[in-house]
């Protein structure tokens, strides 16, 4: 009996030794984790770019219905949905400028926070008129033109400010 409890507790020993196929299966389940990480990236891509609205990129029409004529306005793309805009309508002494960032929010509504700068002779003898901050501009045929949805300046009058696409 004396002689067999060290055999067994030798045998218990070497039965409870680790041995190579545990760092195997750690090794496949990071695989595994991988290649499941990489599915799930193509899919949030995917959903993502689905998501994304009308590419408003290049230089387009700027309108203003004291000024006549057309002036252009460029969107340049610097995110999903997110433009840096530039542009300005002149004639003689009437001129609006817009500078800032934009920003689709829905495929109705175009975000800006920037400045709209504007001086027309016929509002206060051309007193220049800064608008700083967020303002809205909205679409009611599919994205063609999109109008300034806050409208009135610091003369309280209503500016017809439209970007043709």
């Amino acid at each position: 009996m004396r002689k067999l409890i060290p055999i067994i507790v030798l045998l218990s020993i070497v039965s409870c030794k680790k041995s190579g196929e545990t760092m195997t299966s750690k090794i496949d389940s990071v695989k595994i984790i991988d290649s499941i990480n990489a599915v799930r990236t193509k899919i949030n891509d995917s959903i993502l770019s689905s998501r994304a609205y009308k590419n408003l990129e290049g230089t387009h029409i700027l309108t203003h219905d004291m000024i006549p004529g057309n002036g252009k306005i460029s969107f340049t793309k610097i995110g999903q949905d997110e433009y840096k805009v530039s542009g300005e309508n002149r004639k003689g002494s009437n001129f609006v400028k817009i500078e800032g960032h934009a920003r689709m929010t829905s495929p109705k509504n175009l975000k800006f926070d920037g400045t709209i700068t504007q001086s027309i002779s016929d509002y206060e003898n051309g007193k220049l008129d800064v608008r700083k901050g967020k303002k809205n501009f909205s679409t009611k045929d599919g994205g063609k033109t999109f109008k300034l949805y806050e409208s009135v300046n610091n003369a309280g009058f209503g500016d017809k400010i439209i970007i043709k696409m």
